[in-house]
């Protein structure tokens, strides 16, 4: 059997260590947190997305007791931007959660389904999303989906 080596490089840095603009999407997305409606899992997470002309979409995850009738942050603000600015590419994404109140220490990273939204949505703007995963302890920058997907299912695959 032959095996496939893959390869992929995650930044990981302090707030600080951010671009301004960077640092204001990331404190965006730990705002977004307090747009959660999450109280069955009391796990609030917050999305905010850096659109192409610079203006900012928030979402937040939303439950619903007829599990699996929810929807997670990150494709609650994709999807509100691609309805409202489909037009607009999603140049960044930054992703926060608060867990019993309090923001993770460790960075959170985005659903299966999410990754797969992002994947699209990449696909669909031909051009990277770059992606912020807040922790208290640390940030991971990731230059693409890809980087958290790399085995990937595309209309390419249905061909």
């Amino acid at each position: 059997m032959k095996t496939i080596d893959i390869n992929i490089k995650i930044g990981c840095c302090q707030i600080e260590e951010l671009s301004e603009q960077e640092q204001l999407l990331v404190r965006t997305a730990i705002k977004a947190t307090a747009h959660s409606y999450s109280p069955y899992s009391h796990f609030a997470v917050g999305a905010a997305l850096l659109l192409a002309d610079g203006e900012v979409v928030m979402g937040a995850n939303q439950e619903n007791a007829a599990y699996p009738s929810g929807l997670c942050a990150e494709r609650s603000a994709i999807f509100a931007a691609q309805s409202q600015r489909p037009d607009q590419a999603i140049a960044m994404l930054a992703i926060a959660a608060r867990s019993g109140g309090c923001l993770t220490n460790s960075p959170i990273v985005p659903c299966g389904a999410c990754r797969q939204v992002i994947l699209e949505v990449e696909a669909r703007y031909e051009q990277s999303v770059r992606i912020l995963l807040y922790g208290k302890d640390k940030i991971y920058v990731v230059e693409s989906v890809k980087d958290l997907l790399p085995l990937q299912f595309t209309g390419d695959s249905m061909k």
